[in-house]
């Protein structure tokens, strides 16, 4: 019997094929979702469903939309498709939907990000509980007796819409010439980068593309597809540098999250794509609100001010940036995690334009990548480091203790800042004992001493 509390997640569901999950929870799921989404009163409709290049990927959709039909739902099957191209269908067609995908996870896992309609989210407290609990009964009572006529089902290809509509958002026509070394890491950005920014139905750009494991291979054969982990970026900073270019891209499995590479080989982080992005926006939308969470630079909300802009900040988690972007009519939002989410695109998040931004930025002027990122990157971060603990509670408390004149936030575990600008962020991971530490300072020597500061506390 599969117990659902280990698989449904915060955010989405997550999980091992076939030891912690298979095609039978999924069609439990895909009916539960059915008879949430009738209850909240979203109108009668289909359910858009895709899925990324995992193996197990088009069973489990298969199975997630039997389960969708039986309860009397028609089904749009996508088929192989990015996150950010499911929110994308979702948006334009008014539809609510349902990716398969694991992201960054290995080859092994695979999952579900399910959203309402207009790409609105559904996590832990907005039907994913739920859809946990109906899915649960389902299963403990046994087979279901098939539909004596299910809804039907459509085959749709929307890529080439996908790809027009991110070329109206952003004008690539224009600027200089750029090499890009994209590296797909065999995940989706192998199958959406060709039509976004080389497809011939399109007008050509003056970019020149170096792919990098573009072939769809969901058990990974290069590198894991999580850009997050320094180690899957060495190949892409080496292929900058040799072919000497402009910079490069790098995408998560399922192509909603990009990193970035300078002309050196040196990554650009996240918080300074965000400041970027949000001074851009802010450009053609003045005066408006900019989201970022709690652990990017101090330097963001410093440059949303420069511009204009209203910063607000957010926990952690896609699910609280999309509500704070809808609650405020926010025109951007940015995570360290390099989530990156557009007012324009129905508050969702895509990988894709923040890369298409990130081009236009660096195509609209002379200078090298490293040069125009160095404005948007005023302070030393630590990136984030694991502990492992088994007090979490006990530890925090601890090392609250030890700075009482520090200026606390718990808006999202403990935020402490110093009169010196430095600061630090321990909060504790949700699935596993560990806590996860952040910290930012106006030199690296301040940076470092207070990052082996605490650190000491949370291992002592």
């Amino acid at each position: 019997m599969s117990d659902l509390s280990q698989i449904v997640k915060a955010y989405d569901v997550r999980g091992t094929v076939p030891d912690q999950w298979d095609e039978r929870v999924a069609e439990a799921l895909g009916a539960a979702l059915t008879r949430v989404l009738d209850e909240a009163g979203e109108p009668d409709g289909a359910v858009l469903i895709a899925h990324d290049m995992r193996a197990t990927g088009p069973g489990l959709a298969a199975a997630f939309a039997k389960g969708v039909r039986a309860e009397g739902r028609a089904v749009i099957e996508l088929g192989l498709a990015s996150t950010d191209m499911l929110y994308y269908a979702s948006g334009a067609l008014g539809l609510p939907g349902a990716m398969f995908t694991a992201s960054h996870n290995p080859a092994q896992y695979n999952g579900i990000k399910m959203c309402r309609s207009g790409a609105r989210p559904i996590g832990q407290d907005s039907g994913l509980a739920d859809i946990r609990v109906r899915a649960q009964a389902l299963l403990d009572a046994g087979t279901r007796p098939a539909a004596a006529s299910p809804a039907p089902v459509d085959r749709r290809d929307l890529l080439p819409d996908y790809a027009a509509h991110l070329r109206k958002l952003v004008d690539l026509s224009t600027i200089r010439p750029l090499k890009v070394v994209v590296d797909a890491g065999n995940g989706m950005g192998g199958y959406t980068v060709p039509s976004v920014l080389g497809d011939a139905a399109l007008p050509a750009l003056p970019l020149e593309i170096v792919p990098l494991y573009f072939e769809l291979d969901g058990t990974f054969p290069n590198h894991e597809a999580n850009p997050l982990d320094p180690r899957n970026l060495v190949d892409l900073q080496r292929a900058v540098v040799a072919h000497s270019a402009d910079l490069g891209l790098a995408f998560d499995g399922d192509a909603d999250r990009c990193f970035v590479i300078d002309e050196r080989g040196e990554p650009v982080s996240p918080s300074a794509i965000t400041a970027l992005v949000a001074a851009r926006e802010l450009a053609k939308h003045p005066g408006s609100t900019v989201i970022h969470n709690l652990i990017t630079s101090r330097a963001v909300p410093e440059i949303i001010r420069e511009h204009g802009g209203v910063p607000v900040v957010a926990r952690v988690g896609h699910s609280f940036i999309k509500a704070e972007m809808a609650r405020t009519n926010a025109i951007f939002g940015g995570e360290h995690s390099a989530h990156y989410y557009f007012r324009d695109f129905w508050f969702a998040d895509t990988g894709m334009l923040a890369a298409m931004h990130t081009l236009a930025a660096l195509g609209e002027q002379s200078q090298p990548l490293s040069l125009l990122a160095s404005g948007y990157e005023r302070y030393v971060a630590s990136g984030e480091i694991n502990s492992t603990v088994t007090d979490q509670a006990a530890r925090v408390a601890a090392v609250r203790a030890a700075y009482p004149q520090a200026e606390a936030d718990e808006l999202d575990g403990l935020t402490l800042r110093f009169p010196d600008g430095a600061w630090f962020n321990l909060r504790a991971s949700n699935t596993e004992p560990l806590l996860r530490l952040n910290v930012e300072g106006p030199t690296a020597e301040r940076m470092t001493s207070l990052r082996d500061e605490v650190l000491e506390r949370v291992r002592r």
